[in-house]
């Protein structure tokens, strides 16, 4: 028997999935990961094992024996443990040639060449590599959430989540980036960052072959050929392609805001939401056009941005097919067809088909008025007014007629003065069906009828 181990010999095969042992047992205790037979019970927890190695290593949970000490430091788990100080790694992928310090380590890691998952869940079938990873996933099932932080009392199902967490306290970031020095709290978030400069797109759909650099954004795409909804809302049962967005989605029932700047304590119930406010502060434009060099504050506006070169409109409506530039965009004018109007104010339960209406018409509640001109200090409740107020100390007049080059401070001045030209009249009077191209003259003929 010993002998093979030099020759190399492997005499015993698995007749399921053809993998060869040395050792008769060693295909015997193989084998039970197939039928998955588990014929040793502990006699203190009833908890079921497929070898008498793992039960007799199990009951010492129960018994507090360590028999095994290291002569360095005194820990246990001694042959595991000695290789931390060796920094041995003997087991070596044949595939890849990574190297691991235990045999366990290597067996798990194969998986991700042989696709192997041999842990399923009982209740929903989905399938995985390790049985770590099935232990978590099924707490999505039953909400078990075990690790609690001391500081705050936020519980989570994840003792990595807890951990996470808990830089949130510390503010501790002690992962920094080699080329911009910028401070993470997370050894993953620093590496995924660090694509940001390489421009490296390790993960591909498998169905369009488009790139991503983080594996999140090629599952959350995989999702809009899929049209898996797999997150569901436990409180009005809304179903989302992420566990982020769902996570997000919880906070407009709960009313949480737990992202505070650090500057004016402003909060709110997005990270997303609070960078790119603190972003008013500081004045960073960290994403610029590669063609025209234009720096944006915020991705999405570079994004936006960069389609007034492309001319893409990559978002069509399913009703009438009209593309457009922007999802928004497009989900705003899908509207006009469903009549939906999901936005709801607060004060006086009035209904918008755009959050940014909703919004505006807030602010006659509240008289709140955040946009200040930077030359006057006169304020305003609207960007767009405050933006068009700026133009009467700029005289700029960014809005030219087409057809005869006449500008414009202002948009809406410019659609009224196209009338010139197309005689359109869209303003009808009720009573006797008489036309004007201006509201303003409609209501003036409107006055003798009624006098």
């Amino acid at each position: 028997m010993h002998l093979r181990i030099h020759t190399k010999e492997k005499p015993y095969s698995c007749e399921i999935c053809s993998e060869a042992f040395s050792q008769n047992q060693s295909l015997t205790r193989h084998l039970l990961t197939h039928t998955k037979e588990k014929p040793y019970t502990c006699y203190v927890c009833k908890k079921a094992f497929s070898t008498r190695l793992s039960l007799k290593t199990h009951l010492r949970i129960h018994t507090k024996e360590k028999p095994y000490s290291c002569d360095i430091c005194r820990n246990q788990s001694l042959t595991r443990h000695l290789l931390t100080h060796t920094k041995e790694k003997p087991y070596t992928c044949y595939v890849c040639k990574k190297a691991f310090s235990t045999r366990l380590s290597l067996k798990t890691h194969l998986r991700i060449h042989t696709k192997e998952k041999p842990y399923s869940c009982d209740i929903c079938s989905k399938a995985f590599s390790q049985g770590t990873h099935l232990k978590i996933h099924l707490r999505t099932h039953t909400k078990e959430k075990p690790y609690s932080c001391e500081i705050c009392s936020e519980v989570f199902s994840q003792n990595q989540s807890l951990t996470r967490h808990l830089l949130t306290h510390t503010k501790e970031k002690p992962y920094t980036c080699d080329i911009c020095s910028k401070a993470f709290s997370r050894g993953l978030v620093m590496k995924e960052h660090l694509r940001t400069h390489t421009k490296e797109k390790p993960y591909t759909c498998e169905i369009c072959n488009k790139a991503f650099t983080y594996r999140r954004s090629m599952l959350k795409h995989l999702r809009t050929h899929t049209k898996e909804k797999p997150y569901a809302c436990d409180i009005c049962n809304k179903t989302f392609s992420g566990h982020y967005n769902l996570k997000r989605h919880l906070r407009t029932h709960t009313k949480e805001r737990p992202y505070a700047c650090e500057i004016c304590n402003k909060a709110w119930s997005q990270r997303s939401d609070m960078l790119k406010h603190l972003r008013t502060h500081t004045k960073e434009k960290p994403y610029a056009c590669e063609i025209c060099n234009k720096a944006f504050s915020q991705r999405s506006d570079m994004l936006k941005h960069l389609r007034t070169h492309t001319k893409e409109r990559p978002y069509a409506c399913e009703v009438c097919n009209k593309a457009f530039s922007q999802r928004s965009g497009m989900l705003k004018h899908l509207r006009t067809h469903t009549k939906e109007k999901p936005y709801a104010c607060e004060i006086c339960n009035k209904a918008f088909s755009q959050r940014s209406d909703m919004l505006k018409h807030l602010r006659t509640h509240t008289k709140e008025r955040p946009y200040a001109c930077e030359v006057c200090n006169k304020a305003f409740s609207q960007r767009s007014s405050m933006l068009k107020h700026l133009r009467t100390h700029t005289k700029e007049r960014p809005y030219a007629c087409k057809i005869c080059s006449k500008d414009f401070s202002d948009v809406s001045n410019l659609k009224v003065h196209y009338r010139t030209h197309t005689k359109e009249k869209p303003h009808t009077c009720e009573v006797c069906n008489k036309a004007f191209s201006l509201s303003q003259n409609l209501r003036r003929h409107l006055r003798t009828h009624t006098k």
